[in-house]
């Protein structure tokens, strides 16, 4: 892996918000047959055609259990379905039932969130039906599993340096390259460590399409523009060309202050950062560090708006 850094924040946009089976005959009713209807059909943005209306058949997937007892541990870098469901790395995501809003589906395309630290799964399934309700949209995870402050903040130092293996950054990677590859869009969501998984995942991707596919920096931009992402109080503080940016940074977050893209203020360390070519950053003001100013459910998430309104600023 690479190491993610960058020297300038050109071309980055600031705004400030406040605030049956059925049953066929056969020509002989003798060696009549039943035939199934296709099985676990999905309609969302991981489909056989690169439009988000198209319909695939996909076969059941199979739903990986943890061991009895086992901690958080056991999920990370899993795949997250509809009710707590966990699946491996390797499921295709159109394999994976995904959460709904509760008002119905309103927009096309599922979503892939990626949690921060310090959040089990239970967590980050009330985060994703959380986001299925804000946006309208099918929701789906990749789970960076929880070890404990202290252990969760070594993986973080770890991953802003990349260094280390962390199996929620080759979870991603993977499936952002297959969907590339398949010439799909994706969509991104993460929060806080989420962020630097994000950032580490796609320079990941980039550097493989480079060194597998022989591409050209330019085209492995023009690759990554299929790709939109929302961050929210990450803590990553670069990020590659070429995929659509929206961050959202809280003033009264440290998180991004300290660790990520900095706050609205201007800072001596601004140089080192990188939002992302065209990037735009929606700043806010709310709460404290004490009352959940780096919360996704309750804070980043009412300052969220739809993704084309907020990059067209």
């Amino acid at each position: 892996m690479g190491t993610i850094g960058r020297t300038s924040n050109n071309n980055i946009a600031r705004t400030t918000t406040t605030g049956a089976a059925g049953t066929t005959p056969a020509a002989k009713p003798a060696t009549a047959a039943a035939t199934a209807k296709p099985a676990n059909t999905v309609k969302d943005g991981f489909d056989a055609k690169a439009t988000n209306s198209a319909v695939r058949t996909a076969a059941p997937a199979a739903v990986f259990t943890a061991p009895a007892g086992a901690k958080d541990k056991a999920y990370d870098g899993k795949i997250m379905g509809k009710g707590g469901q966990a699946f491996d790395a390797s499921t295709p995501l159109s394999q994976v039932p995904a959460y709904e809003p509760k008002g119905g589906v309103k927009q096309p395309g599922t979503i892939i969130y990626v949690n921060g630290m310090m959040t089990d799964k239970a967590g980050q399934e009330t985060t994703l039906q959380a986001i299925a309700d804000k946006t309208g949209q099918k929701t789906i995870g990749i789970h960076n599993s929880t070890e404990g402050f202290f252990k969760d903040l070594g993986q973080c130092i770890t991953d802003k340096m990349d260094k280390g293996k962390n199996p929620a950054v080759d979870t991603l990677a993977d499936s952002l390259y297959n969907e590339l590859k398949a010439g799909r869009d994706v969509h991104l969501m993460a929060h806080s460590q989420g962020g630097l998984i994000t950032s580490r995942a796609l320079n990941d991707v980039a550097k493989r399409l480079r060194i597998e596919d022989g591409l050209s920096p330019a085209q492995v931009q023009e690759k990554l523009g299929k790709v939109s992402v929302e961050t929210f109080g990450a803590a990553a503080a670069t990020y590659p060309d070429g995929p659509k940016y929206v961050h959202y940074v809280n003033d009264k977050d440290p998180v991004p202050g300290l660790f990520g893209l900095g706050t609205s203020g201007k800072g001596p360390l601004d140089l080192l950062k990188h939002a992302g070519k065209d990037a735009k950053i929606r700043y806010f003001s709310e709460k404290s560090i004490f009352s959940g100013a780096h919360n996704i459910n309750d804070t980043y998430l009412n300052q969220r708006v739809p993704f084309d309104q907020a990059r067209a600023g």
